[in-house]
This record gives structure tokens, sequence and C-alpha cells, in this order.
């Protein structure tokens, strides 16, 4: 697809034609992130002055004026097992969607934000139904199951691809593909100011800048319920490991908490810790991703999007996660690649540690965050690295979907 300029000539007569209407999910956090550049971007083209957007999304979306009409939290699971325990209320939740698209609330165009499992599913009814679909972020066909590219096929119109090497895939498979880069490469700044950061967190929590003037770990557990579940009760073990371990210098850990929800999960987790250290640092900050990832000087961090985030910072990491013991083994068996998280993905090696399943012990993630701290001259060479990265993903992601949106609603418009 070529974007062009839409045509300044208003593209819909109020007279005759209703105002456009765009529907689109966004399963988790992490879509609900990547989708509001998207929305606001729509905003600012003429064309699509007036236009309605509703589906699911979360509070980034919303204020960019979405009418979210489910709860996000419902689409917000991980892993199989994890699947299995939500997927009555996720069937319901697609039936309603789709029967409601279909007939009152028909939209010019979908937009599938991520969630394949679930977006691919509602796209398929309603190409067939003569509704152009748009998806946003390919699932990882070049990491595992990629089996689901003839689905896609059917489904999606066009695929939004975030990373360059997507679109070749598709392209091979017969699907129209569109590189757009990542919208977080283009919301954060090439070079991060530490000092900054540590002086804005400073202020949220309401103590000394010097408070922060030591060793800064972020730890960052996921955004679902069963991140927490699984992972964090090993993230509060390590910390503690770290503060015995890490003596003579200030040691801070800053958790930013993902949503609302698990705050509860958190908190009680944090004061089981205090109860064994009382003089433990740690930190609870709702939301902050951003200013926790800049003000630190590395992170333990669950695999899933937020590892890119902590890699555009261009912080030392981490990588870790533990699932239910049939999750991995699905996940193994179907996997193509050697490593799971975005940053050795997109390398093509391992530039950051993984440690997962049974390697995910407090001992070895210790270990391995110690090791970042000791060798500023490997740090140093990963910065590099993330910057290039950085480079290449920089792109006007939400308006060049916003463009792609657009156009697809005045292509189809124009041949009905």
């Amino acid at each position: 697809m070529t974007l062009l300029p839409l045509p300044r000539a208003a593209l819909f007569d109020s007279d005759r034609l209703a105002l456009p209407k765009l529907a689109c999910v966004a399963g988790e956090p992490s879509g609900d992130l990547l989708a509001a550049p998207v929305l606001s971007a729509l905003n600012q083209i003429p064309d699509m002055s007036g236009l309605e957007v509703y589906g699911i999304g979360g509070p980034r979306m919303q204020a960019e004026g979405m009418r979210s009409d489910w709860p996000m939290e419902t689409l917000s699971v991980r892993g199989y097992v994890e699947a299995i325990k939500q997927l009555p209320a996720i069937l319901k939740l697609r039936r309603e969607l789709i029967a409601n698209l279909l007939t009152e609330d028909r939209p010019d165009v979908y937009l599938g934000i991520d969630a394949p499992d679930f977006n691919l599913g509602v796209e398929l009814q309603l190409r067939k139904a003569g509704i152009p679909t748009l998806h946003l972020v390919s699932p990882s066909i070049w990491a595992w199951r990629g089996g689901r590219i003839k689905k896609i096929a059917q489904a999606v119109e066009r695929m939004l691809c975030i990373f360059p090497f997507e679109t070749e895939i598709y392209e091979r498979a017969g699907v129209s593909a569109t590189y757009v880069g990542h919208p977080l490469a283009s919301d954060i700044p090439l070079e991060p100011n530490t000092g900054m950061a540590r002086q804005r967190i400073a202020d949220l929590l309401q103590i000394s800048p010097e408070a922060l003037g030591g060793k800064v770990i972020a730890v960052l557990p996921g955004s679902r319920g069963s991140e927490i579940e699984h992972i964090a009760p090993i993230f509060f073990e390590t910390m503690q490991i770290l503060a015995e371990r890490i003596q003579g210098e200030k040691l801070v850990f800053l958790i930013p908490v993902a949503t609302p929800r698990l705050r509860e999960p958190l908190e009680h987790l944090l004061q089981q810790t205090k109860k064994q250290n009382p003089d433990i640092q740690i930190h609870l900050l709702e939301g902050e991703a951003d200013a926790v990832l800049e003000a630190c000087d590395a992170v333990l961090i669950a695999s899933g999007t937020a590892t890119l985030q902590a890699a555009l910072w261009k912080k030392p990491m981490v990588i870790s996660y533990k699932v239910p013991w049939l999750t991995a083994q699905i996940m193994k068996r179907q996997a193509y690649l050697p490593y799971v998280g975005l940053p050795n993905i997109l390398s093509g090696e391992f530039v950051v540690p993984e440690l997962l399943q049974d390697d995910a012990t407090p001992e070895k993630l210790a270990d391995a965050v110690i090791d970042w701290l000791n060798k500023p001259v490997k740090v140093a060479q990963l910065k590099e690295r993330f910057t290039q990265m950085h480079e290449t993903l920089r792109r006007p992601t939400g308006l060049l979907v916003a463009q792609a949106v657009a156009q697809t609603i005045h292509d189809h418009r124009r041949q009905a």
C-alpha cells in the first residue's frame, strides 16, 4: 500500500453518508500503548473529523476519545493453561462483539491490535461479511506457530508490521503488509536523561533525589495477573538477595505497577519482603514504566513488550519468565528460535541473558543483574547495539497506521 495524502475535499458528506466508524480491539496494556498514538493521529487527519471509535481498549485509547464497550482485562491472559481458565468469558465476549459489529455498530474498518488469538477470529468473521480488516502487530509467526499465516491470509486485508523483516514473510505468502515501525521508538528519545528521570521519580515518591544516588534497579514483573502470580514472588526474592550482596552504596528497587488491579498483589509481596528485611528500599509507582526505565542502572524484567521498551531506553537487562509446566512444554515444542526476548530476537543473538522456567531462580537472577553492574564496558557496547536498533525501528508509526485506516475507509467507500 502506498500511503498518499487523502483528498482535501471532505470525504464524508454528512448529507449522503454517515460519519466514519472505526472498531478496534486491544487485548492488554501493551496494545493500549501501541494504539493510542494511532487514535491521536487520526484526530489530526481532516477527513477523519467526527470519526467514531469503539470496541475494546484501555485508558490511553479512551483518553484519545475511544469508547470501550467491554473491559480489556478480560483478554489480558498469558499462556495456554491460563487462557483455558478464562476461555468461557473470552468466547462470550467475542460472540457479543462480532454480533454487535455485524448489526447495530457495523464499522467502516476493523483494526485489531495484537491479541491474535482473539482478533484473528473476529477479523475472519468481519471480512467474510465485507468489512475491511487491518491488523497492527504481526503474530510471531517467525518465532513459533508459523501455520497461522494461512488464517491471517483469510482474515486480514493488510498486516501492519512493527518490525522491518516481517513484510517479506507476508509478501511471500501473498498477504499485503506495510512496515510502520514501532511507536515506542518514536516516543522514547535516542539519548536517555537518567538524572532528570531520577528527579521525576523522587518527586513522585516525595523523597530526596539523593536517595536515588546509588544503584537503581528497575523491576518489571509483567502486566498480567498470571505473570504476577508466577514470576513476581521470584523477583522479590531476587531483590532480597541483591540487597544482601550489594553493600557499601545505596540500592533502590523501583517497580512500575502496570494496571491498578495489580497493586494489591504487589503490595502483599512488598509487605512480606519488608518483614524479612525492613531496610530494603522497594518503591511501587502507578504506571511510570518509562520514567523507571530511564532512571535505572539495570532491569529485571518479565518477557514481553516491556523488554523492547527497556532496550529503547538503552538499559542492560535480565529477562525471565515462569509459566505452568504444561504451558512451557507446548510453547517449547512450537518454538523456532532459541530466544524469547525481543532484544535478542531483533539482534539475532543473545545480547542479554534469558533465565526461564527452572533457570528462573532468585540466585541466578541476582548473579545476572550483578554481572551487568560490574561490567561497564559490556554495558557501553550494549547501549551502542540498542541505539542502532532504535534508529531502525523509529518511524512515524501512529501517523502511518492512521493513514492506512483512513485510506482503507476511503477506498472501500469509493468502491461502494
